[in-house]
């Protein structure tokens, strides 16, 4: 981790091989880069002075434990978030304290992979059966016969 030091990444939990992100997914705490910088905003004095705000790069190529589908899924839902290099950028600061804002930043990080981990299901092509066509079609007709008897006519 760069510009942080020795302080521990949000909520993540610590594994011998680095820090998992989400069920089943972890990465090596090298490859994270977390740096502060001072939050935008009102904050009083300290908004001048205090860096709280929290930044996360991710690389999502080094993040062990997804499938290739689920790397595809997790690039197009960063959006925005995800740079050239491939690393997911996410900045936090909502709130006043830095602690606080890198714990919502990796809570967001982990809600976009457990979002990616989740694989949709199939969509099936259906056709409408014989008798709804049929029902479609007579209220149609039902429906035209209706507006053709408010129509205005000579014998009337």
């Amino acid at each position: 981790m760069n510009a942080g030091g020795s302080e521990s990444p949000g909520t993540a939990a610590r594994l011998p091989g680095g820090i998992s992100l989400a069920p089943g997914v972890s990465i090596d705490e090298n490859r994270l880069r977390l740096q502060y910088a001072r939050s935008s905003g009102p904050g009083g004095q300290n908004v001048n002075k205090v860096n709280t705000k929290a930044e996360l790069w991710v690389p999502i190529a080094a993040m062990i434990g997804l499938t290739e589908t689920a790397r595809l899924r997790l690039a197009k839902l960063a959006g925005h978030r995800l740079t050239l290099a491939g690393e997911i950028h996410i900045a936090a600061d909502n709130h006043s304290r830095q602690e606080a804002n890198r714990n919502e930043a990796f809570d967001r990080l982990r809600e976009l992979i457990v979002q990616s981990l989740h694989e949709p299901k199939r969509r099936r092509k259906t056709k409408p059966s014989k008798g709804a066509k049929r029902r479609r079609l007579d209220e149609k007709k039902r429906r035209g016969d209706v507006k053709a008897k408010r129509r205005y006519s000579d014998g009337d």
